[in-house]
């Protein structure tokens, strides 16, 4: 049975607690470690439950270091009772403040997640196809945090014709300038799939068609309201 008014009891849950806060932000560091991009988003589901979850890990590792510093209590104050038995490593103090400081990294996880990812190099536009640059703006499912900016940064980097991009997880699109004599948009479309994010649509920014594409169906400017389906 579970000891409830033991301290690493609560040290666990805290830190399975603060875990579980910053998977969604922690899955696409790991696809990339991985080389498996399409793990990236399947924890995204998480992200509405982030500030409840973190809460609860404070407030168990609260817990769990009141139990720890309390003063011990003596059932006889007469009794000269031997040196109480020195406690083992997962109840000890040392235990719980590396708990304690794995827990804080994992809640602050989206804060520094961007270190992880290196610098894409975004690939310089010509004077020569500068007739064949188009911009379409992605609208992509799945993405919490910057890190999640980042993966799909890395994977746009990697498609040749693309030539600058603005990835936002808060607008849940992605602004992308491509050559379009060298790539098309089923490309870009794939590259960042790739990442396990869900492409919702894509609109063309600047296009004399000005047509936007769905997964349910294509626009023009006359039809253009069919484009906001989420």
């Amino acid at each position: 049975m579970i000891n409830l008014k033991s301290s690493s009891t609560y040290s666990g849950a805290g830190l399975f607690a603060a875990i579980a806060a910053s998977l969604c932000c922690i899955t696409p560091v790991v696809a990339l470690l991985a080389g498996s991009s399409s793990i990236a988003a399947n924890f995204s589901w998480i992200e509405p439950a982030r500030p409840y979850l973190v809460g609860l890990s404070v407030a168990v590792l609260a817990l769990a270091w009141y139990i720890k510093l309390r003063p011990a209590k003596s059932n006889n104050p007469d009794c000269n009772c031997e040196t109480a038995k020195k406690p083992s490593f997962l109840q000890s103090r040392t235990f719980l403040a590396i708990v304690t400081v794995f827990a804080v990294l994992m809640m602050t996880f989206p804060l520094y997640a961007k270190m992880f990812y290196r610098n894409p190099k975004v690939q310089a536009a010509s004077i020569a196809i500068v007739n064949n640059k188009q911009q379409v703006k992605f609208t992509i499912q799945g993405m919490t945090c910057e890190g999640c900016e980042e993966h799909v940064n890395n994977q746009l980097s990697k498609v040749n014709g693309v030539l600058a991009y603005k990835t936002s997880y808060t607008t849940r699109s992605s602004l992308i300038t491509f050559d379009k004599s060298t790539v098309d948009i089923k490309t870009i479309e794939s590259a960042i799939k790739k990442t396990g994010y869900k492409v919702k649509s894509h609109d063309f920014i600047g296009d004399t068609t000005n047509m936007c594409v769905t997964e349910d169906s294509t626009c023009t400017n006359e039809t253009k309201s069919c484009c906001k389906k989420e």
